[in-house]
């Protein structure tokens, strides 16, 4: 179990930290061009641009026979990629990381469901009852893994290691829920048609897992027409994503056994390669080369499809992905907003929702399982530092915004500015909730 471990948290970790700088300014970039006389009128513009990928008269970024904008091309494909990635890092999880057992699973998903249910109830009794604004009721559902982790990452080896675990695997539970929310409730009229076709595309992908094709490319590619059927059938497009990650094969198509044995035989068997004096390699025989390339084969063989794909969307994702989807969804004409926006209505409700909301319950819910003992609390933490990190579990961004965005776009004037306030409240809630970790962490953390 110490190599799952690794796997699948430490290179998280590594992953994140970095990429959570990267985030940030994108976001700081996005509030800059939105607030800049001269440069806002071209910011807002650009996500207005139709894009578009065709062949002939077919157009692959087009709903109903609309091309995308590129804001809309971001949010449903770029997305859906995301989407992917999480679907992938899910399910790995549940296999062989740290919700593969219920000993591991039960804290974080008891932590993630009240960090889910509370925030909820929080948006609804400070929303008014209005079924537009309530629209946006799941906005502060989500913890930002990237952001959240990042938090953690500055207090380095202070923070206990089930802290860190407990923080990745809900927010992986977090991401779940999330998708749940956008499958049942973000979904628009329903063509029968392409939802059958659709369902064709899923059956294919299940039929080649079950015929142990490992090959990745017949999932993108069948993942890429399912993307187009979904978008046009009234499912959200990025549901697509998380149907192909449960589809693509996370087993060996022989055991682990049988590629090392395959190592040693050409490790054994390989040439002896002469060297000048300066110790340089001569050039390789064809003998040589073959040795190698068999060994490189059966190296990669080692790592299942669903761990190889997921380790090749890493960069996409942390450094292009999430920071394009930033600079878009982040720029809000703050001259528009006023004091208002956060005393009241959909900012104050966003705001209050990740701010207090998850903070209470993630702790209650933990609280409570720990003291009727169906769960205990990480090893080598108190309760006052697992309260620090549920505070940090208000950094909402990513999900948040997206499905602000969902809920708002696209409803005329009125949830044009029901948008930006939400925008501006999962802003200063996560904002808020960052840095009040921070300083928390810093007095409840033992002194390196």
């Amino acid at each position: 179990m110490g190599t799952v471990f690794n796997y699948s948290f430490w290179s998280k970790m590594k992953r994140h930290i970095s990429s959570s700088v990267v985030l940030i300014f994108f976001t700081i970039l996005a509030l800059i061009c939105a607030n800049i006389q001269g440069v806002k009128d071209w910011y807002f513009a650009l996500w207005q641009n139709p894009v578009g990928l065709s062949i002939g008269d077919f157009n692959l970024f087009s709903h109903n026979g609309h091309p995308l904008t590129l804001g809309q091309m971001i949010n449903d494909f770029l997305m859906a990629i995301f989407f992917l990635s999480v679907g992938l890092e899910i399910k790995r999880e549940i296999r062989v990381g740290e919700l593969s057992t219920r000993e591991k699973a039960m804290l974080p998903i008891i932590g993630a469901c009240g960090g889910m249910i509370v925030p909820v109830l929080i948006f609804a009794l400070v929303c008014p009852s209005d079924a537009l604004m309530q629209r946006g009721i799941a906005i502060p559902m989500a913890t930002d893994i990237a952001f959240s982790l990042g938090v953690l990452a500055v207090f380095k080896t202070r923070v206990p290691i089930g802290l860190k675990v407990f923080l990745a695997a809900l927010a992986v539970a977090d991401d779940l829920g999330g998708i749940i929310v956008i499958a049942l409730f973000y979904s628009s009229h329903i063509n029968v048609m392409f939802l059958v076709l659709a369902a064709i595309c899923v059956a294919i992908m299940v039929i080649g897992n079950a015929l142990n094709n490992r090959s990745k490319a017949f999932y993108v590619i069948v993942g890429l027409v399912l993307w187009y059927m979904m978008l046009n059938s009234g499912i959200h497009a990025t549901i697509a994503g998380v149907i192909v990650a449960f589809c693509v094969p996370a087993t060996l198509k022989k055991g682990t056994g049988y590629y090392l044995e395959r190592i040693r035989m050409n490790v054994n068997k390989f040439p002896v390669i002469d060297v000048d004096e300066q110790h340089n390699t001569i050039v390789l025989t064809n003998q040589q080369i073959h040795t190698l390339k068999s060994i490189e084969s059966a190296a990669d063989k080692m790592i299942s499809p669903l761990q190889d794909l997921e380790d090749n969307l890493h960069f996409l994702i942390n450094y292009l992905v999430i920071p394009l989807f930033a600079f878009a969804n982040a720029g809000i004409d703050l001259s528009q907003m006023s004091i208002g926006s956060l005393v009241s209505g959909v900012g104050l409700a966003a705001m209050l929702g990740l701010v207090i909301g998850k903070f209470v319950g993630v702790f209650s819910f933990s609280w409570i399982a720990v003291k009727l003992k169906f769960v205990s609390l990480p090893a080598g933490t108190t309760w006052k530092a697992f309260a620090s990190v549920c505070v940090v579990c208000g950094i909402g961004f990513t999900v948040s915004m997206f499905i602000a965005d969902l809920s708002y776009a696209g409803t005329g004037v009125i949830g044009e500015t029901l948008l930006a306030q939400a925008k501006l409240g999962v802003l200063c809630g996560s904002v808020i909730s960052a840095v009040l970790g921070c300083v928390l962490l810093n007095k409840t953390l033992p002194k390196s």
